[in-house]
C-alpha cells in the first residue's frame, strides 16, 4: 500500500515529470516560487550576473566617496551633533576634515577622494547612494545585514538567493562564488555565503587566487602519490552511484542531493577551475591595468599600495574570468576580521594609515574590473555592488581615526542596467545622517533593486522556512527607480 504522499511523489516523479523539469529548466526559478513571465522569470531583465565588493570593517564615506565641505570647514572644532551620539567606542572627538583632497571626475562632474582615483576613469558608469543606514555599529552584525539581509545568523546570502532562484548558466563551476581575503575571513566568517535554509548546493564556494591550493580538497593531496587523476575520477564516480542508490531509499532528503551534486560538480571542477584561475595567458597589458606587473614576489611587512593592487587587482581579474565562464554572482571580499596592525577597513586609530592602501588598491581594482567588463561587453548584463557594514563618524577618534558610524554611510552600484554618473540619496551636511531622515536607504533597497534587475520580483522570490515565508529583503525594501537607466 502507497501512502499518499508517495503516491504524489512517484506520479510526478516519472517521466511527467522529467518532462516538466525539462520544460521549466532544471536550474531556473523552481516551481515552489508564484507564477512568472518571460521564460522563468517575473520580468525582463537587464542583468544576468552580479559582482559584490565587500570592504570588511567599515570604509569612511567621507574621505572617499561623500564630499562634505562643511568638514573642512569646521576642521578642529568641538563636534557638535546637536543630539545625543551613541558612539561604539570614543570617536567624539573635533571635526575631521577628509584626510585626503577631493575633485570632480567624469562628466558628471562626481568629487572624489585622490585616494580613489583610478574610479575616476569609470566614474560616469557609477551611480552612488549616499544615505545608506544601518542598524548596529556591531561589526558581525552590520556584516551580516548586507550579506545576507538580517543581522543575525541563519539567513542565506545574496549570492544564494541568486543561485536559487537562477540557477547556473555553466556545468563546471559554481553558481556562486566567493575570493576572501588573503589574510582570514571577515566578521561572521563563512555564515555571510551561507545557505542556510536553501539547499545547500546554493552556498558560496571558496577560492583563493594566487595560493598554492585555491580550492581546498579539489585535487588529491600531493604526498599522496599513489593517487593518480584517474584513480580519482573512478572513486568519485563510484561514491556518486552508491550515493544514488541510497538517495533512491530516501526520496525528499535534500542533505544528500545536494551532497551528489557537490560531488559531481568537484570532479567537473577539477577541468575548468584550474583553466579558469589561470591568469598566466592574460596579455601583459591586462596585467599591467590590474597592477599586476610590479615584478615582487614578496612584499614589505608593513601595509603598502604594491600588495593591495596586487591581491585585490588578481580577485578582479580573476572574477571577470569566472563572470566570462557563466558564475552567476562572485564576491569579493576586502579586509579580514580584527587584528593589529590593521588588515581591513576599521580606521579607529589611523585613517591615512590603514585606508590609503586598501582605498588604492581597491580602486585600482574596481576601476579596471569595470573597464575590463564594458570592453568585452559584460557591463550591461553584469551588476558591480560596491559596499561595507557601516560607515565612519565624522568626528575624530584620537586625533587620525575614526568610529563607527551606522546612521549613515555609501554603496555605489554599475553596470547592469544601473543609470550612470548619478548620486542618490545625499547625507547631512557633516555626513553623519541622511540628510532626509524619514527616507534612507537601506540595504533592503539595494538587494530589491538588484532581484528587480536580474528579472525577480523580490517580493515573490519566497520559501517556507519555520512555517514563515522567507525572503531576501524579509518584509522590506523597495526598487530604487532612480538608479535604473
Amino acid at each position: 500500500m502507497l501512502s499518499r504522499r508517495d503516491f504524489l511523489f512517484h506520479s510526478g516523479g516519472g517521466l511527467g515529470g522529467i518532462a516538466l523539469a525539462s520544460l521549466l529548466g532544471a536550474d531556473r526559478l523552481s516551481a515552489d516560487a508564484p507564477a512568472r513571465a518571460d521564460g522563468g522569470l517575473h520580468h525582463k531583465p537587464k542583468a544576468k550576473r552580479v559582482v559584490q565588493l565587500f570592504m570588511a570593517g567599515g570604509a569612511s564615506h567621507v574621505d572617499l566617496f561623500d564630499f562634505k565641505p562643511e568638514l573642512v570647514k569646521h576642521h578642529g572644532k568641538e563636534a557638535n551633533f546637536g543630539e545625543h551620539v551613541e558612539a561604539f567606542q570614543n570617536g567624539l572627538g573635533p571635526w575631521l576634515k577628509p584626510v585626503w583632497d577631493f575633485k570632480p571626475y567624469g562628466k558628471c562632474a562626481k568629487p572624489l577622494s585622490e585616494v580613489v582615483a583610478p574610479l575616476g576613469d569609470v566614474v560616469d558608469e557609477m551611480a552612488f547612494v549616499h544615505n545608506m543606514v544601518g542598524k548596529t555599529g556591531v561589526h558581525s552584525q552590520g556584516t551580516l545585514l548586507q550579506t545576507t539581509g538580517f543581522n543575525r545568523p541563519g539567513f542565506p546570502g545574496m549570492g544564494c538567493w541568486a543561485s536559487y532562484g537562477l540557477g547556473s548558466m555553466n556545468q563546471n563551476l559554481p553558481t556562486f562564488v566567493v575570493l576572501p581575503d588573503h589574510r582570514g575571513l571577515a566578521s561572521n566568517g563563512t555564515k555571510n555565503w551561507d545557505s542556510a535554509f536553501l539547499p545547500a548546493q546554493h552556498q558560496g564556494a571558496a577560492i583563493y587566487p594566487g595560493t598554492k591550493t585555491p580550492i581546498e580538497d579539489l585535487f588529491p593531496d600531493d604526498r599522496a602519490k599513489f593517487i593518480t587523476r584517474a584513480s580519482d575520477k573512478a572513486g568519485i564516480d563510484l561514491l556518486a552511484q552508491l550515493n544514488h542508490v541510497h538517495a533512491d531509499t530516501r526520496a525528499g532528503d535534500e542533505r544528500l542531493g545536494a551532497r551528489i551534486k557537490s560531488y559531481e560538480l568537484a570532479a567537473k571542477m577539477q577541468l575548468a577551475a584550474p583553466e579558469a584561475l589561470d591568469i598566466s595567458k592574460e596579455t601583459a597589458r591586462t596585467l599591467k591595468l590590474y597592477g599586476l606587473d610590479h615584478g615582487k614576489g614578496t612584499f614589505d611587512k608593513d601595509i603598502n599600495p604594491i600588495e593591495e593592487t596586487d591581491y585585490f587587482g588578481r580577485k578582479c581579474l580573476v572574477a571577470r574570468r569566472l563572470l566570462e565562464r557563466g558564475v552567476r554572482f562572485v564576491q569579493i571580499w576586502s579586509g579580514n576580521d580584527n587584528g593589529f596592525p590593521r588588515r581591513n577597513w576599521d580606521s579607529h586609530e589611523d585613517v591615512k594609515r590603514d585606508h590609503g592602501p586598501l582605498a588604492y588598491g581597491m580602486a585600482r581594482g574596481a576601476a579596471t574590473l569595470i573597464a575590463d567588463l564594458k570592453r568585452l561587453g559584460l557591463l550591461e548584463d553584469t551588476i558591480v555592488l560596491w559596499t561595507t557594514e557601516f560607515g565612519r563618524m565624522p568626528s575624530s577618534q584620537g586625533g587620525k581615526g575614526r568610529d563607527h558610524n551606522p546612521y549613515c554611510f555609501t554603496s555605489w552600484l554599475a553596470g547592469g542596467g544601473v543609470k550612470g554618473g548619478v548620486s542618490h540619496g545625499p547625507s547631512d551636511d557633516f555626513g553623519y545622517k541622511p540628510a532626509d531622515r524619514k527616507n534612507p536607504t537601506e540595504v533592503y533597497d539595494i538587494h530589491a533593486t538588484i532581484l528587480h534587475l536580474l528579472g525577480i520580483d523580490h517580493t515573490k522570490l519566497t520559501v517556507r522556512h519555520n512555517g514563515i515565508d522567507r525572503r531576501l529583503t524579509d518584509v522590506h525594501g523597495h526598487v530604487i527607480n532612480e538608479l535604473i537607466g
